[in-house]
């Protein structure tokens, strides 16, 4: 009896252990199988993240140029209006006439340039100088100056009774 006693727990064990070594085994199995799902993850979130940085690189490029485009634009803008204000100045006349046409148009044309116009109207200057005032702003600055004159001049009589203010050191 002792016999089938012993006989019974060695079988236990050997199928404990049995046991014990296919879980070890199913779990290696699950470790592997979870490593390697982790690494395709990886590997896909990375070329996504890849193609994504290639799609900014090119977003950026295609900004760039376009940046580039609106600055020639805005060039090629101030060129035309600089070309437009040598026109209405007659700084271009040499252009709009061929040159067969130059004896026609000899009398038209001039050497100076056209009077330029006001910002406000297209009303020609006099030929006063730019420095010069004119309109209001000019009576206001003689009035401002005759004021300077009355207030501060002196006339004889009170120059004469005035005296100077001494300063002693």
């Amino acid at each position: 009896m002792t016999g089938v006693i012993i006989a019974i727990v060695v079988v236990v064990l050997i199928a404990i252990a049995a046991f014990a070594f296919m879980r070890s085994r199913g779990q290696q199995r699950a470790q592997r199988e979870l490593e390697h799902r982790r690494e395709r993850a990886a590997d896909r979130h990375r070329t996504e993240a890849a193609e994504r940085n290639r799609q900014a690189e090119m977003a950026e490029q295609k900004a760039q140029m376009a940046e580039a485009e609106a600055k020639r634009e805005r060039a090629e803008a101030e060129v035309r209006e600089q070309r437009a204000q040598m026109h209405e100045q007659g700084m271009a006349d040499d252009e709009l006439v061929e040159g067969h046409e130059r004896d026609r148009f000899a009398d038209a044309t001039r050497d100076e340039p056209a009077p330029m116009r006001d910002d406000h109207s297209s009303a020609v200057r006099d030929d006063r100088p730019m420095h010069e005032p004119t309109g209001e702003y000019a009576q206001g600055r003689e009035d401002e100056a005759a004021m300077r004159q009355g207030r501060f001049a002196r006339d004889e009589e009170t120059a004469r009774t005035e005296e100077p203010a001494r300063r002693d050191l």
